[in-house]
Order: C-alpha cells, then structure tokens, then sequence
C-alpha cells in the first residue's frame, strides 16, 4: 500500500510542527498516545527517515489499535541537536500528553531526552539510541532499550573473531571522535587487546570528515594486520571509497563497527564495499526465514533493503504492542507498563530467535559475524558467516565488576598494555 493511500484509510492528519503523521481517531477509553522523535533534519536526516519508515511499517500491518485503545503516533524532528530533542520531547508530553516516548538517534539527543525522561518520569523507549551509560552507570527503571544495543557491545564478538579465528595481533583503529565511537572501538580494543592482540594506534577525525587521506596514509605505513573502522552516515561511504582509492583495499583487512556497513551506507556503493567484515545482531542477508520474509516485506513498502534503523523501529514498536497487550491497554499505569515491558520476551521478530532484555534494560542478543557480499542483482548486503550466541552488553564480564571501570573515552579505551 502506498503512504499517501495508508495516512488517507487511518485518518492520519500531520500535528502542527510536527510530521509525518498522527492519528486523532478517539476512542472510549482515549488513545494511547505515542511520541516518536526522529532527526528527519540534519546530517542524520536519512537515517531519521527510516527510522520512521520501520516505526510506520509495523502499524501499517497490525492497525492502529491495541488492547481496544486507538493509538496515536506523533512524530517530532529532533534536527540531530541536543537542544531541539529536549525542546520537542518536553511539547511531546507537555502539550500532546503523550504516555510514552521513543526514538532519536544520536547518543547526544537521546541523552538528552534521556535527561528530561528521568526528571518527569516519562517512559523513553530507545531503540536506536547506544550510549552505553543509559542502561548502565545511568541506568534508570523508565528508560529501556527496546530492540536496541549499546555501543560498545556488537564489536566484542568481533574482536574475538579477527583474534582467535582469522589470528591478527596487530591492529589500528580509526573512529568519528564523539562518545557512539569510544565506546565502538572500546568494546573493540579491551576485547582484543585482553585476548592478547595489540592496537599500534588509534585516530580519531570530526564528524563530516572530507578527506581522509592523511589518515589513511599513516594506516598504510602503521605495519597492522588489520584496521577497524567506526564510521557512520557519509562519513561511512566517504571511507570505504577512499580506502579503495589509496589502493588498501584487499592489501589491509577492514573490520567494520556495524553501522559501516548499514545498509543506509553500502546501498549507494559498489564493488568499494565488498569483503568487509562486521558483527551486528540484524544481517539482511540471513537466510532465516523470519528475516527474508522482513527484508522482503519492507523492500516491497520502500523499494530498498532495510537499514539498521528501520530494522530496529520496527522491532521496538512490536515489543512495545506485546508489553501494552499484556497489561489491556492499562498505559497510564507507568509502574504496570514498564514492568511489562522488561519481562517481554520478544519471539517472533525479524531475528527469528527470543530476545529479552538483561536487568538493566538491554537486549541480549545472538550476534553475527557478517560480510559484504554481492547480490544476484549487483546490490551489496551483509550475510552472516559465524554467530557468538547470547551476548550482553557487558560480554564476558561481570557486570559489577565491569561498571567499576570508567566509561569509554576517547582517553580510556580498557586497553590492557603488554
């Protein structure tokens, strides 16, 4: 079904400052009101919209009903600023009485929202958003990563497999400098350098980097096995080119931070993209029958294959129904609601295989070891080549043991030195 067709069958209207859609049927008992913050402004502004594409798609197969409530979804551009998602968060439950919050992207705009979540105790469901500090030094009982992931936890699985299986001892990492990147390469590096591996350097570049030349002619001549990258929107496909370009490509192997390799990323690239190795909990090209019959369903909605984005809204909405079935709609219950949000155990999402969250509010997950390969029809996908089951946030350590240590930082990366 087209958007315009499926905004005109529900009633759909657009809040004022706020698109893309709302429903304001009413019901008896009221609607459950939903606020979905989303950058669809900004640097980010791609990513944003499928975020909104996976949110919408879900309710576009299950109705805008649940438990004999309407639902209303009313979706706020956060524009990627810290200052404007705390801005639109507060009119989200201010002035549109929403019960719950979700969404955002960066670190910077959810901690932000997070922020005034905790102040107000206002439910934010976060399934983008991977700071690692909101479900833990920070943790609080009404913020839950629903179908999220912290940062720092898929490049684990992957530090153990360029170590243990493919046997490299020496590595370079190369990373946005804001805190998704720390805490990227820091999973990455106390990982790997805790197996025995060494990281000979670590550089980091702003966000919207051009040119990255300069950095990778001192990769080239680092004398690494391997490089792991951290780069994400067009910074992502601005590297990969490049690295092809200085001629590194197939001379030095890339290790990529899921978001890499996105979909959002290698869509729009060719053969630059192939071969790179990645660890995600969400491959596209899996061939587990859960997530073929996703990947089609929303290649079918949007002419693209899904992105992590989409991906993870469309999981996130689909706990959130499972959690407000069990407890009849009872939403204003904020207690009975998140409750029954953290014992949801989610068995029938696009993974294919239960997920349920850890005690502080985050999904322990099966994680791929992924590759770039080419598909029938010429497009790049990531096809899982070995899974690491039941990973968690803190990976092999204990979590109050973990939580002594600092936060990663661009100062502290939990390398251990040999």
């Amino acid at each position: 079904m087209e958007r315009r067709n499926f905004i005109k069958s529900v009633g759909l209207t657009v809040a004022a400052g706020a698109a893309p859609w709302v429903n304001t049927a009413q019901a008896q008992t009221g609607p459950i009101r939903i606020g979905l913050l989303s950058p669809l402004t900004g640097v980010l502004a791609a990513g944003g919209k499928e975020l909104v594409e996976g949110f919408e798609l879900y309710w576009k197969q299950n109705g805008l009903t649940l438990a004999g409530r309407q639902v209303e979804i009313v979706v706020e551009d956060d524009g990627s600023n810290p200052d404007m998602a705390l801005q639109k968060a507060r009119r989200l439950v201010e002035q549109r009485n929403v019960h719950f919050l979700m969404g955002s992207v960066l670190a910077n705009t959810g901690l932000a929202i997070s922020e005034f979540a905790r102040s107000s105790g206002t439910p934010y469901f976060i399934p983008v958003v991977a700071a690692d500090e909101l479900t833990q030094r920070k943790a609080v009982p009404n913020i839950v990563r629903v179908a999220g992931y912290s940062a720092s936890q898929m490049p684990r699985p992957l530090a153990e497999y360029a170590y243990n299986v493919k046997k490299v001892r020496k590595i370079v990492t190369i990373s946005q400098d804001y805190t998704f990147g720390h805490e990227q390469c820091g999973g990455f590096c106390q990982t790997f350098t805790e197996l025995g591996g060494q990281v000979i350097q670590q550089f980091w570049h702003p966000i919207n980097t051009a040119d990255f030349s300069p950095y990778l002619a001192q990769i080239r001549n680092a004398g690494a096995d391997a490089v792991f990258v951290m780069e994400t929107g067009a910074d992502a496909n601005r590297f990969i080119k490049q690295y092809q370009n200085f001629g590194l490509q197939g001379k030095l192997p890339m290790y990529g931070a899921m978001n890499l390799t996105d979909q959002s990323v290698i869509r729009t690239l060719g053969a630059e993209s192939g071969g790179i190795i990645s660890s995600a909990h969400f491959a596209e090209g899996s061939d587990n029958a859960a997530t073929k019959k996703f990947v089609a369903e929303y290649s079918a909605a949007y002419e693209k294959l899904p992105s992590i984005y989409g991906f993870s809204l469309y999981s996130g909405a689909m706990w959130i129904a499972e959690a407000i079935k069990k407890i009849n709609g009872r939403v204003e219950d904020k207690t009975a609601f998140l409750n029954a949000v953290r014992a949801t155990e989610l068995t029938n999402s696009p993974l294919g295989r239960p997920v349920k969250l850890d005690r502080y509010g985050n999904p322990v997950y099966d994680v791929f070891i992924r590759e770039t390969k080419v598909r029938p029809d010429g497009k790049f996908w990531n096809v899982p080549i070995e899974v690491y089951p039941g990973v968690s946030q803190f990976g092999k350590y204990d979590p109050e043991v973990y939580m002594k240590q600092p936060p990663y930082s661009r100062d502290f990366q939990g390398i251990k030195k040999s």
